[in-house]
């Protein structure tokens, strides 16, 4: 019997020795539109003023072989002409045709290597921002928008990005 009546009072004083239960910590969140603060970093802007600047000369030349065939077109279909040089003004435009769609693949090829690069250093190098800034502001979490149902504005820190980023990465 006194076996009996021991055992509710030591589990009770096991139960004082484990303590009260901790509260569970206070999880600071925040959250950043990626997509947004890596396209509207000052370098990524930059970036993209020098491929059009480089790759402007390929554009204006594929624009002319364009106009080209247009008036290789017109001449084939608006005037009288022998059938040498109906022969000969065809041949032409296909070769035009032909050049004009070789730049073309070269130049989208180009671009979308190039652009891509760009993208992936930004994207690396804005990663590596957050995680500073994130570590600054004592930030447990930080969600992209774009995979966030609902968050408060409050809790973006985009902004804050994206001038972290122009202030570590200048674009030069």
């Amino acid at each position: 019997m006194l076996r009996i009546s021991l055992l509710p009072a030591l589990a009770a004083c096991a139960l004082g020795l484990l303590g009260p239960a901790q509260a569970p910590a206070q999880v600071k969140v925040a959250t950043i539109n990626m997509q947004r603060a890596v396209l509207e970093a000052n370098e990524i802007k930059k970036a993209a003023n020098d491929m059009q600047a480089k790759f402007k000369p390929r554009q204006d030349q594929l624009e002319r072989l364009q106009k080209e065939m247009a008036t290789i077109q017109a001449q084939l279909q608006g005037s009288q002409m022998t059938p040498n040089q109906q022969a000969d003004l065809t041949a032409e435009g296909q070769r035009k045709q032909r050049e004009a769609t070789r730049i073309q693949e070269d130049l989208q090829a180009d671009v979308e290597r190039e652009r891509t690069d760009i993208l992936q250093r930004s994207s690396q190098r804005m990663a590596e921002v957050v995680k500073k800034l994130s570590e600054d502001k004592g930030l447990d979490l930080v969600v992209d928008t774009s995979t966030t149902v609902f968050f408060k504005p409050a809790l973006e820190i985009t902004e804050e990005a994206i001038a972290a980023y122009n202030k570590a990465y200048p674009a030069k």
